[in-house]
Parts: C-alpha cells; sequence; structure tokens
C-alpha cells in the first residue's frame, strides 16, 4: 500500500528504504510473508508519517495524521463491481467463438548442440617432502626413503 500511495516499483522503494531489492520481492511474493524487524523500522524511519502500529499490526489508520483517512482500495472495493472497465457481459452479450487453425511456425529448426565431456585422469603423485614449521622459526624436513 505505501508503494501504491508513493507510486515507486519494488525497485525503487527497496532503494528508498535502504535494502536490497531482493528484501522486498521475497516480502511481495511468497518467500517471506513477514518482513524483518530491521526492515520495518528502516521503512518507518524512511516514511516517518506511517503509524508504526499499523505496520506491526495492519489495525488503524496507514498514516498518523488524524484528519487523513486512509482508504483501503482493496476492502473498499467490491469483488464483482460492475464499471467501464469491468462490465459484466451477461448471456446475451456473449459470441460463439470459432477455432482458428495455428499456421506453422515461420522459424527454422534450431541446430542441436552437442556437448561432451573428456574426463582425463592424472598420474598418481607421491609425496616427495613434507615440512613442519614451529613457532621459534624453525623447521623439519621429512622426506620418504
Amino acid at each position: 500500500m505505501i508503494m501504491e500511495r508513493e507510486k515507486l516499483t519494488a525497485g525503487a522503494f527497496a532503494e528508498s528504504i535502504g535494502v536490497a531489492q531482493a528484501t522486498i520481492s521475497h516480502i511481495l511474493g511468497s518467500r517471506n510473508k513477514y518482513p524483518s524487524t530491521d526492515v520495518i523500522l528502516k521503512l518507518h524511519q524512511r516514511y516517518n508519517d506511517i503509524n508504526l502500529s499499523w505496520l506491526l499490526t495492519g489495525e488503524g489508520n496507514m498514516s498518523n495524521d488524524p484528519n487523513k483517512k486512509e482508504s483501503n482500495p482493496i476492502i473498499d472495493y467490491p469483488l464483482f463491481a460492475e464499471n467501464a472497465e469491468n462490465a459484466g457481459m451477461g448471456t446475451t452479450g456473449e459470441k460463439k467463438r470459432e477455432e482458428m487453425r495455428l499456421e506453422a511456425p515461420l522459424s527454422p529448426a534450431k541446430e542441436i548442440v552437442k556437448q561432451e565431456i573428456i574426463y582425463k585422469e592424472r598420474p598418481p603423485r607421491k609425496i616427495t617432502e613434507i615440512r613442519i614449521f614451529f613457532d621459534d622459526n624453525t623447521y623439519e624436513t621429512f622426506k620418504p626413503e
């Protein structure tokens, strides 16, 4: 609702509150349903007119300004309202649709690319020397016999 009010995209909104765009995408998507406390506090810092209680619980007015009544377009607008944009057609205005045959694709078939992975065996390795370093800046060398 804040993004709609400010007319911001998810990226611009994330930048405005100082969080990664992925954070906002996760909140808007199904990955993280609830934002972290850090995100809420950053949001409230940037948009301090937003009611913190509303941010945390979703109850009350969105704005701290008592004279400004916030309307929730989702709640205020009936789901099946008929208007110029969403006028109901009814059964009388329906026309039967005829099936149309699709033409063959115009683009040529794509060439199939085959990829081979070649594994090369390395010759076995042998230990030639082991060095142990001590904290008094000395070392010992061991060589297999």
